[in-house]
């Protein structure tokens, strides 16, 4: 089996930049999924980022997940859920406006240094999009500028934490999707596993490494590329010691942004995805989240067919 794609963008940097770059290049084509180390993020504040999210979770959410998952009995099922998760979240929005003040139960300290930390994962996520179009022959800029909409990019960050389950058999932490946005940034647990994505049809573990930035590809990302791309289906594997932490940043296009194959791609083969404007895709994705992405590619052919072309300005 190979080994799940590991890459240091220090090496960027110098003389190892085209094989790093032919690593990023393998890594988006074949697998979806890759994870970054050096990549500029201070670890320091990763690590206080770490602490006040299990400190938060402790003081303000464990409680309130087990009362809820007694409530739905679900720590006593002798059949498969396939309708919930062993997960408990909540979700900041940083752009186009934030609402991290309007979250209950976080302290101050937490606030300010998730906001900081948003920053950060910001700037690589953007910093990751250019490298993606100098590997796609794409122009500089033309990832940010194809999210970027009337108003920006949205950009959000789901914080999650799967605590230990008594029957990971039959309750998914989260159950297998692919995600519907551009590009996700993911500060995972580097003690509690979980997390794996479908290749080849074998599931595989995204293995847990301190500091470390796992990035996958969202479906949008296969749309500009053409295919080139592919959003890769993922899921949790609750467990039964050790609660999983998870703080996924998702860089997504604007809500009108419309989103179309790149047409320097789109020319190298017959196969093209459809156009579609964002937001339309995400009332879509809401009720078939679980479900294959190949027929929400084909209901906006479809639309497309019917309904003719739509403006991209």
């Amino acid at each position: 089996m190979e080994n799940f794609p590991v890459i240091s963008l220090d090496k960027l940097n110098g003389e190892e930049r085209k094989v790093t770059m032919e690593k990023i290049k393998d890594a988006c084509e074949n697998w979806g999924f890759f994870e970054v180390v050096n990549h500029g993020i201070p670890y320091d504040l990763m690590d206080t980022v770490e602490r006040l999210t299990k400190e938060h979770y402790r003081n303000c959410m464990e409680q309130r997940f087990k009362e809820l998952m007694a409530s739905k009995g679900l720590e006593g099922v002798q059949t498969e859920v396939k309708d919930m998760d062993w997960e408990s979240t909540f979700q900041l929005r940083h752009l186009p406006e934030s609402n991290i003040s309007e979250i209950p139960d976080l302290t101050d300290e937490y606030r300010k240094v998730m906001k900081e930390f948003a920053l950060k994962i910001e700037k690589l996520a953007e910093e990751l999009l250019d490298l993606f179009c100098e590997n796609l022959g794409l122009e500089k800029g033309y990832l940010k500028n194809a999210f970027y909409g009337s108003r920006g990019p949205t950009f959000g960050t789901k914080v999650a934490n799967y605590p230990p389950c008594p029957n990971p058999d039959l309750v998914k932490g989260l159950r297998a999707h692919t995600d519907a946005g551009g590009v996700v940034l993911l500060f995972q647990d580097d003690k509690v596993s979980g997390l794996q994505l479908l290749k080849d049809g074998k599931w595989i573990d995204v293995p847990p490494m301190r500091h470390s930035i796992v990035i996958n590809l969202g479906d949008q990302l296969e749309v500009i590329t053409n295919g080139k791309y592919k959003s890769v289906e993922h899921r949790v594997i609750a467990q039964t010691d050790g609660t999983r932490m998870s703080i996924a940043s998702f860089y997504n296009p604007g809500s009108d942004a419309v989103i179309y194959p790149a047409p320097a791609i789109a020319q190298e083969n017959n196969h093209v995805y459809p156009k579609f404007v964002f937001e339309d895709y995400m009332k879509l994705y809401a009720g078939l989240k679980f479900q294959a992405k190949e027929p929400r590619f084909e209901a906006f052919k479809a639309s497309n067919a019917n309904l003719g072309p739509i403006a991209t300005a």
